[in-house]
Protein backbone atom coordinates (compact mmCIF):
# COMPACT_ATOMS: atom_id res chain seq x y z
CA UNK A 1 0.00 0.00 0.00
CA UNK A 2 1.29 3.20 -1.09
CA UNK A 3 0.91 6.46 0.59
CA UNK A 4 1.56 9.30 -1.59
CA UNK A 5 -0.48 10.01 -4.80
CA UNK A 6 1.02 9.04 -8.33
CA UNK A 7 3.12 11.85 -9.96
CA UNK A 8 1.14 13.52 -12.87
CA UNK A 9 2.67 13.32 -16.51
CA UNK A 10 4.63 15.57 -17.25
CA UNK A 11 5.68 16.62 -13.81
CA UNK A 12 3.18 19.30 -13.91
CA UNK A 13 0.14 19.37 -10.79
CA UNK A 14 -3.34 18.96 -12.92
CA UNK A 15 -5.31 22.01 -11.56
CA UNK A 16 -9.01 21.06 -11.19
CA UNK A 17 -11.09 23.68 -13.22
CA UNK A 18 -13.60 23.49 -10.47
CA UNK A 19 -10.85 25.30 -7.90
CA UNK A 20 -9.40 27.33 -10.26
CA UNK A 21 -10.12 30.92 -10.59
CA UNK A 22 -12.14 31.94 -13.32
CA UNK A 23 -10.02 35.33 -13.79
CA UNK A 24 -7.30 32.77 -14.76
CA UNK A 25 -9.36 30.21 -16.57
CA UNK A 26 -10.85 32.66 -18.99
CA UNK A 27 -6.98 34.75 -19.58
CA UNK A 28 -6.70 35.16 -22.78
CA UNK A 29 -5.41 32.72 -24.77
CA UNK A 30 -4.25 34.98 -27.80
CA UNK A 31 -3.87 39.16 -28.20
CA UNK A 32 -6.87 38.51 -30.19
CA UNK A 33 -9.08 37.23 -27.47
CA UNK A 34 -7.83 40.93 -25.74
CA UNK A 35 -11.35 42.93 -25.18
CA UNK A 36 -11.45 46.23 -26.16
CA UNK A 37 -7.72 47.48 -26.94
CA UNK A 38 -8.23 47.56 -30.81
CA UNK A 39 -5.57 50.05 -31.21
CA UNK A 40 -3.00 48.20 -29.29
CA UNK A 41 -3.74 44.81 -30.58
CA UNK A 42 -3.27 45.90 -34.41
CA UNK A 43 -0.15 47.56 -33.25
CA UNK A 44 0.87 44.10 -31.47
CA UNK A 45 -0.05 41.61 -34.31
CA UNK A 46 1.66 43.75 -36.83
CA UNK A 47 4.69 43.34 -34.48
CA UNK A 48 4.09 39.71 -33.93
CA UNK A 49 4.19 39.21 -37.48
CA UNK A 50 7.33 40.73 -38.29
CA UNK A 51 8.91 39.01 -34.66
CA UNK A 52 10.56 42.98 -34.32
CA UNK A 53 8.99 43.58 -31.00
CA UNK A 54 10.62 46.67 -29.54
CA UNK A 55 10.90 47.47 -25.82
CA UNK A 56 7.12 48.33 -24.32
CA UNK A 57 5.70 50.09 -21.70
CA UNK A 58 2.31 48.82 -21.10
CA UNK A 59 0.00 51.64 -18.65
CA UNK A 60 -3.59 52.17 -17.85
CA UNK A 61 -6.27 51.21 -15.00
CA UNK A 62 -6.32 47.62 -13.17
CA UNK A 63 -8.14 45.12 -15.01
CA UNK A 64 -7.83 46.60 -18.53
CA UNK A 65 -5.93 43.48 -19.52
CA UNK A 66 -2.57 44.73 -19.51
CA UNK A 67 -0.39 41.47 -18.02
CA UNK A 68 -3.21 39.60 -19.88
CA UNK A 69 -2.07 40.88 -23.36
CA UNK A 70 2.10 40.41 -23.00
CA UNK A 71 1.62 37.24 -21.73
CA UNK A 72 -0.56 36.35 -24.28
CA UNK A 73 1.86 37.53 -26.75
CA UNK A 74 4.86 36.33 -25.17
CA UNK A 75 2.66 32.49 -25.68
CA UNK A 76 2.17 33.18 -29.42
CA UNK A 77 5.75 34.19 -29.74
CA UNK A 78 7.87 31.10 -28.28
CA UNK A 79 5.08 28.54 -27.82
CA UNK A 80 4.37 25.99 -24.43
CA UNK A 81 8.55 24.66 -24.20
CA UNK A 82 10.37 27.90 -24.98
CA UNK A 83 7.92 29.89 -23.12
CA UNK A 84 9.94 29.11 -19.38
CA UNK A 85 13.03 29.65 -21.28
CA UNK A 86 12.85 33.14 -22.53
CA UNK A 87 10.06 34.61 -20.64
CA UNK A 88 10.85 36.16 -17.42
CA UNK A 89 7.82 37.68 -15.22
CA UNK A 90 8.51 39.75 -12.26
CA UNK A 91 6.01 41.31 -10.21
CA UNK A 92 8.20 44.28 -9.67
CA UNK A 93 6.12 45.53 -6.27
CA UNK A 94 7.45 42.40 -4.27
CA UNK A 95 10.66 42.32 -6.05
CA UNK A 96 11.53 46.31 -6.59
CA UNK A 97 15.04 46.87 -5.34
CA UNK A 98 18.23 47.41 -7.30
CA UNK A 99 19.26 44.46 -6.00
CA UNK A 100 16.70 42.32 -8.04
CA UNK A 101 17.78 44.70 -10.91
CA UNK A 102 21.76 43.85 -10.33
CA UNK A 103 21.33 39.72 -10.04
CA UNK A 104 17.67 38.29 -11.01
CA UNK A 105 17.19 40.98 -14.42
CA UNK A 106 20.83 41.09 -15.37
CA UNK A 107 21.61 37.43 -15.28
CA UNK A 108 18.44 36.37 -17.15
CA UNK A 109 19.10 39.57 -19.36
CA UNK A 110 22.82 38.48 -20.19
CA UNK A 111 21.76 34.90 -21.12
CA UNK A 112 22.16 33.93 -24.78
CA UNK A 113 18.73 32.28 -26.18
CA UNK A 114 19.50 28.56 -26.94
CA UNK A 115 18.67 26.62 -29.99
CA UNK A 116 15.11 26.37 -31.18
CA UNK A 117 13.93 22.90 -31.67
CA UNK A 118 10.21 21.43 -33.29
CA UNK A 119 7.45 22.67 -30.03
CA UNK A 120 6.08 19.23 -28.59
CA UNK A 121 2.03 20.08 -29.55
CA UNK A 122 3.23 20.05 -33.55
CA UNK A 123 2.85 23.73 -33.98
CA UNK A 124 5.00 26.45 -35.83
CA UNK A 125 6.00 29.11 -33.25
CA UNK A 126 8.37 32.16 -34.61
CA UNK A 127 10.32 31.96 -31.55
CA UNK A 128 12.48 34.94 -32.21
CA UNK A 129 16.14 34.86 -31.46
CA UNK A 130 15.72 37.23 -28.02
CA UNK A 131 14.19 36.89 -24.70
CA UNK A 132 11.49 39.02 -23.06
CA UNK A 133 11.68 40.17 -19.20
CA UNK A 134 7.83 41.27 -18.29
CA UNK A 135 8.23 44.05 -15.46
CA UNK A 136 4.50 43.96 -13.71
CA UNK A 137 3.94 46.67 -11.53
CA UNK A 138 6.84 48.32 -12.80
CA UNK A 139 5.76 51.58 -11.13
CA UNK A 140 6.62 50.66 -8.08
CA UNK A 141 10.04 50.18 -8.48
CA UNK A 142 12.31 52.28 -6.53
CA UNK A 143 14.36 55.67 -8.81
CA UNK A 144 17.53 53.55 -8.67
CA UNK A 145 16.35 50.12 -9.94
CA UNK A 146 15.01 52.24 -12.59
CA UNK A 147 17.98 53.95 -12.95
CA UNK A 148 20.09 51.02 -13.21
CA UNK A 149 17.66 49.21 -15.86
CA UNK A 150 18.30 51.60 -18.23
CA UNK A 151 21.98 50.78 -18.77
CA UNK A 152 20.78 47.09 -18.75
CA UNK A 153 18.28 47.48 -21.76
CA UNK A 154 20.36 49.45 -23.82
CA UNK A 155 23.65 46.86 -23.49
CA UNK A 156 21.78 43.69 -24.34
CA UNK A 157 19.06 45.03 -26.59
CA UNK A 158 19.96 42.12 -29.08
CA UNK A 159 19.30 39.66 -27.14
CA UNK A 160 16.27 40.89 -24.68
CA UNK A 161 13.02 42.69 -24.90
CA UNK A 162 11.76 44.43 -21.91
CA UNK A 163 8.13 45.01 -20.96
CA UNK A 164 6.64 46.72 -18.49
CA UNK A 165 3.42 47.22 -16.84
CA UNK A 166 2.00 50.09 -14.69
CA UNK A 167 -0.72 51.87 -13.77
CA UNK A 168 0.40 55.50 -13.04
CA UNK A 169 2.93 55.97 -15.92
CA UNK A 170 4.38 59.19 -14.30
CA UNK A 171 6.07 56.99 -11.48
CA UNK A 172 8.21 55.72 -14.81
CA UNK A 173 11.27 58.00 -15.19
CA UNK A 174 11.58 59.71 -18.63
CA UNK A 175 14.97 58.21 -19.47
CA UNK A 176 13.09 53.90 -19.04
CA UNK A 177 9.48 55.90 -20.61
CA UNK A 178 12.02 57.15 -23.32
CA UNK A 179 13.03 53.93 -24.26
CA UNK A 180 9.86 51.92 -24.57
CA UNK A 181 6.77 51.84 -27.32
CA UNK A 182 3.78 53.04 -24.94
CA UNK A 183 0.32 51.36 -25.20
CA UNK A 184 -2.37 52.98 -23.48
CA UNK A 185 -4.97 50.55 -22.16
CA UNK A 186 -8.41 52.25 -21.63
CA UNK A 187 -11.56 51.53 -19.29
CA UNK A 188 -13.42 48.63 -21.08
CA UNK A 189 -16.49 49.59 -23.19
CA UNK A 190 -19.16 47.94 -21.31
CA UNK A 191 -20.54 46.34 -24.34
CA UNK A 192 -17.22 44.17 -25.41
CA UNK A 193 -17.14 43.10 -21.05
CA UNK A 194 -20.77 42.26 -21.15
CA UNK A 195 -20.39 40.09 -24.04
CA UNK A 196 -17.30 38.52 -22.00
CA UNK A 197 -19.55 38.30 -18.62
CA UNK A 198 -22.49 36.66 -20.17
CA UNK A 199 -20.29 34.44 -22.04
CA UNK A 200 -18.76 33.02 -18.98
CA UNK A 201 -21.71 33.28 -17.17
CA UNK A 202 -23.34 30.63 -19.37
CA UNK A 203 -20.54 28.37 -19.66
CA UNK A 204 -20.75 28.21 -15.90
CA UNK A 205 -23.82 27.47 -15.74
CA UNK A 206 -24.82 31.05 -13.74
CA UNK A 207 -28.53 31.86 -12.78
CA UNK A 208 -28.67 35.69 -11.82
CA UNK A 209 -31.85 37.84 -11.80
CA UNK A 210 -32.98 40.32 -14.51
CA UNK A 211 -29.89 43.40 -14.05
CA UNK A 212 -27.85 41.45 -11.87
CA UNK A 213 -25.27 41.08 -14.93
CA UNK A 214 -25.46 45.00 -15.98
CA UNK A 215 -25.10 45.64 -12.26
CA UNK A 216 -21.86 43.52 -12.06
CA UNK A 217 -20.30 45.60 -14.75
CA UNK A 218 -21.69 48.86 -13.72
CA UNK A 219 -19.98 48.23 -9.88
CA UNK A 220 -16.35 47.31 -11.81
CA UNK A 221 -16.11 50.15 -12.88
CA UNK A 222 -14.21 49.05 -16.25
CA UNK A 223 -12.33 46.46 -14.47
CA UNK A 224 -12.83 43.62 -15.97
CA UNK A 225 -11.18 41.58 -13.59
CA UNK A 226 -13.11 42.76 -10.39
CA UNK A 227 -16.31 42.27 -12.39
CA UNK A 228 -15.55 38.18 -13.17
CA UNK A 229 -14.47 37.96 -9.66
CA UNK A 230 -17.38 39.46 -7.92
CA UNK A 231 -19.18 37.02 -10.67
CA UNK A 232 -17.59 33.88 -9.18
CA UNK A 233 -17.82 34.96 -5.82
CA UNK A 234 -21.63 35.54 -6.11
CA UNK A 235 -21.53 32.12 -7.49
CA UNK A 236 -19.97 30.24 -4.84
CA UNK A 237 -22.11 32.36 -2.35
CA UNK A 238 -25.91 31.27 -4.10
CA UNK A 239 -24.39 28.00 -4.64
CA UNK A 240 -23.52 26.63 -1.59
CA UNK A 241 -27.26 26.98 -0.66
CA UNK A 242 -29.90 23.86 -1.08
CA UNK A 243 -31.31 24.12 -3.67
CA UNK A 244 -28.96 26.67 -5.33
CA UNK A 245 -30.54 30.36 -5.49
CA UNK A 246 -30.33 33.00 -8.67
CA UNK A 247 -27.84 35.46 -7.60
CA UNK A 248 -29.55 38.88 -6.13
CA UNK A 249 -28.71 42.25 -6.71
CA UNK A 250 -28.36 42.93 -2.54
CA UNK A 251 -25.46 40.48 -2.91
CA UNK A 252 -23.80 41.84 -5.57
CA UNK A 253 -23.79 45.15 -3.56
CA UNK A 254 -22.89 42.98 -0.32
CA UNK A 255 -19.94 41.20 -2.00
CA UNK A 256 -18.24 44.79 -4.07
CA UNK A 257 -18.82 46.81 -0.57
CA UNK A 258 -20.35 49.16 -2.56
CA UNK A 259 -23.43 51.08 -0.55
CA UNK A 260 -26.65 50.44 -1.69
CA UNK A 261 -28.84 53.84 -3.34
CA UNK A 262 -31.02 53.79 -0.39
CA UNK A 263 -28.59 54.63 2.57
CA UNK A 264 -27.09 57.12 0.30
CA UNK A 265 -29.78 59.05 -0.68
CA UNK A 266 -30.89 58.95 2.94
CA UNK A 267 -27.48 60.60 3.83
CA UNK A 268 -28.06 63.18 1.08
CA UNK A 269 -31.81 63.85 2.57
CA UNK A 270 -30.41 64.50 6.44
CA UNK A 271 -28.14 66.81 4.57
CA UNK A 272 -30.95 69.09 2.97
CA UNK A 273 -30.33 67.63 -0.63
CA UNK A 274 -32.64 65.71 -3.10
CA UNK A 275 -30.94 63.36 -5.68
CA UNK A 276 -33.00 64.43 -8.05
CA UNK A 277 -34.10 67.99 -7.21
CA UNK A 278 -30.81 69.40 -5.31
CA UNK A 279 -30.89 71.38 -2.32
CA UNK A 280 -34.49 70.68 -0.34
CA UNK A 281 -33.37 72.43 3.24
CA UNK A 282 -36.45 70.87 4.79
CA UNK A 283 -35.49 67.51 4.24
CA UNK A 284 -33.09 68.38 6.70
CA UNK A 285 -34.88 69.72 9.50
CA UNK A 286 -33.90 66.92 12.05
CA UNK A 287 -30.03 68.78 12.33
CA UNK A 288 -27.84 67.33 14.36
CA UNK A 289 -29.34 64.19 15.72
CA UNK A 290 -30.54 62.99 11.93
CA UNK A 291 -27.09 63.23 10.48
CA UNK A 292 -25.84 61.76 13.91
CA UNK A 293 -28.16 58.80 13.29
CA UNK A 294 -27.58 58.13 9.69
CA UNK A 295 -24.14 58.18 10.28
CA UNK A 296 -24.17 55.76 13.29
CA UNK A 297 -25.80 53.44 10.73
CA UNK A 298 -23.18 53.47 8.37
CA UNK A 299 -20.91 51.82 10.72
CA UNK A 300 -23.44 49.75 12.34
CA UNK A 301 -24.09 48.36 8.80
CA UNK A 302 -20.19 47.77 8.32
CA UNK A 303 -19.77 50.24 5.41
CA UNK A 304 -16.52 51.78 4.59
CA UNK A 305 -16.38 55.41 5.23
CA UNK A 306 -14.35 56.16 1.70
CA UNK A 307 -16.70 54.52 -0.05
CA UNK A 308 -19.58 56.25 1.27
CA UNK A 309 -17.05 59.73 0.83
CA UNK A 310 -16.90 58.33 -2.44
CA UNK A 311 -20.44 57.82 -3.92
CA UNK A 312 -21.76 61.07 -1.67
CA UNK A 313 -18.82 62.93 -4.21
CA UNK A 314 -20.92 61.15 -7.06
CA UNK A 315 -24.39 62.28 -6.63
CA UNK A 316 -24.07 65.40 -4.95
CA UNK A 317 -20.87 67.31 -7.33
CA UNK A 318 -22.62 66.22 -10.75
CA UNK A 319 -26.08 67.81 -9.63
CA UNK A 320 -26.90 70.54 -11.94
CA UNK A 321 -29.32 72.25 -9.35
CA UNK A 322 -26.38 73.10 -7.03
CA UNK A 323 -25.14 76.37 -7.16
CA UNK A 324 -21.44 76.94 -7.39
CA UNK A 325 -20.87 77.94 -3.73
CA UNK A 326 -22.33 74.99 -1.98
CA UNK A 327 -20.68 73.03 -4.16
CA UNK A 328 -17.56 73.76 -3.74
CA UNK A 329 -17.64 74.23 -0.25
CA UNK A 330 -18.87 70.01 -0.14
CA UNK A 331 -16.14 69.33 -2.31
CA UNK A 332 -13.64 70.89 0.18
CA UNK A 333 -15.58 69.09 2.88
CA UNK A 334 -15.17 65.63 1.33
CA UNK A 335 -11.86 66.25 0.34
CA UNK A 336 -10.33 66.87 4.03
CA UNK A 337 -12.74 64.21 5.36
CA UNK A 338 -10.43 61.76 2.88
CA UNK A 339 -7.56 63.10 3.95
CA UNK A 340 -8.32 62.66 7.50
CA UNK A 341 -9.43 59.02 6.94
CA UNK A 342 -6.24 58.51 4.78
CA UNK A 343 -4.25 59.84 7.70
CA UNK A 344 -5.73 57.51 10.08
CA UNK A 345 -8.51 59.52 11.60
CA UNK A 346 -11.86 57.73 13.15
CA UNK A 347 -13.88 56.81 10.32
CA UNK A 348 -17.74 57.74 12.63
CA UNK A 349 -15.93 61.18 13.48
CA UNK A 350 -14.35 61.77 10.05
CA UNK A 351 -17.74 61.08 7.88
CA UNK A 352 -20.12 62.96 10.81
CA UNK A 353 -18.00 66.03 10.47
CA UNK A 354 -18.12 66.07 6.86
CA UNK A 355 -21.81 65.48 6.61
CA UNK A 356 -22.02 68.08 9.20
CA UNK A 357 -20.18 70.95 7.30
CA UNK A 358 -22.32 69.86 3.73
CA UNK A 359 -25.19 70.46 5.31
CA UNK A 360 -23.82 73.49 6.59
CA UNK A 361 -22.85 74.55 2.74
CA UNK A 362 -26.43 73.57 1.31
CA UNK A 363 -27.56 77.01 3.39
CA UNK A 364 -24.98 79.20 1.69
CA UNK A 365 -26.46 80.29 -1.50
Amino acid sequence: MTTFAPRPVGGQSAVDPKHQPWVEKYRPKTIDDVSSQEHTVAVLRKALASTNLPHMLFYGPPGTGKTSTILALARQLYGPDLFRARVLELNASDERGISVVREKIKTFARETPRHVGKSSDGKTYPSPPYKLIILDEADSMTQDAQSALRRIMETYSRITRFCLVCNYVTRIIEPLASRCSKFRFRPLAQSSTQARIEMIAENEGVRAEDGVLPLILELAGGDLRKAITYLQTAQRLHGATEPPTPITALSIHEISGVVPDDLITHLLSVMGVDKEQGIDLTLGQDGFEGVRTAVKRVGREGWSAGQVLEQIHDALIPLPTIPALPKSLAAMAIAECDKGLCEGGDEELQLLECCLRIKDAMGKQ
